[in-house]
């Protein structure tokens, strides 16, 4: 049986000897390469056509990030497995996004490196349960539509009036109603925003976009 050929693509020397040295001691794997930034793990993960990349988030040009995306539309038989000490919400899921198959943190144990590199070889996802957490409140939020999803058409227009910082009289007149229809609208808008007064619901609209 062929052993599982890893790159190593971290900008840190020491974890690049540290993780090569790891590796020899299993017959499993092979080290066919190493890089110290974005660049090099391009051209040399085009060179050597690894079963699995080991890849750190921060590199000193391009980010881990890019460089996955990059080596999956050249080379879509790449396996990527993250691993960094980072596992914000964002990171974890644009990883995924990219096409990372694994995320793992950099205070993994030996073992479970080691079931990880299998595990992404063969195509199996390898979440660190931290990064797996992320990833779930990542989606759990993408599938709770905003608050301001509710808001009419006609609503969506009085926020953003409200936000250009116009009085009830202003928006009436820029919208041919009458102020008390205006103000019917306004405690509505609030209501569904689940906000107190104008200033908050003009900074919701800043903050989500709606202006």
């Amino acid at each position: 049986m062929n052993p599982i050929r890893v790159m190593i693509v971290d900008d840190h020397q020491i974890v690049r000897e540290g993780l090569q040295i790891l590796l020899a001691e299993e017959s499993e794997f092979e080290v066919v390469g190493t890089a110290a930034d974005g660049s090099t793990a391009l051209t040399l993960a085009n060179q050597v056509k690894p079963d699995v990349i080991l890849m750190d988030l921060v590199l000193p040009d391009l980010n881990g990030i890019e460089v996955t995306k990059n080596i999956l539309s050249k080379n879509s038989s790449a396996r990527v497995l993250i691993l960094t000490t980072f596992a914000e919400d964002q990171r974890v899921r644009d990883a995924i996004k990219a096409g990372a198959i694994g995320y793992l943190l950099k205070d993994v144990l030996k073992a479970d490196l080691l079931r990880a590199l299998r595990d992404t070889a063969a195509g199996r996802a390898s979440l660190h349960p931290e990064a797996q957490q992320h990833l779930m409140r990542q989606l759990t939020e993408s599938e709770t539509p905003p608050l301001h999803a509710s808001l009419t058409k006609r609503e969506t227009d009085i926020l953003r009036l409200i936000a250009d910082g116009r009085s009830n009289k202003e928006i009436a007149n820029t919208l041919s109603l009458t102020e008390g229809t205006v103000k019917g609208y306004v405690s509505t808008i609030l209501d569904k925003l689940d906000v107190t007064d104008r200033t908050q619901a003009a900074l919701y609209a800043v903050k989500h976009g709606q202006v």
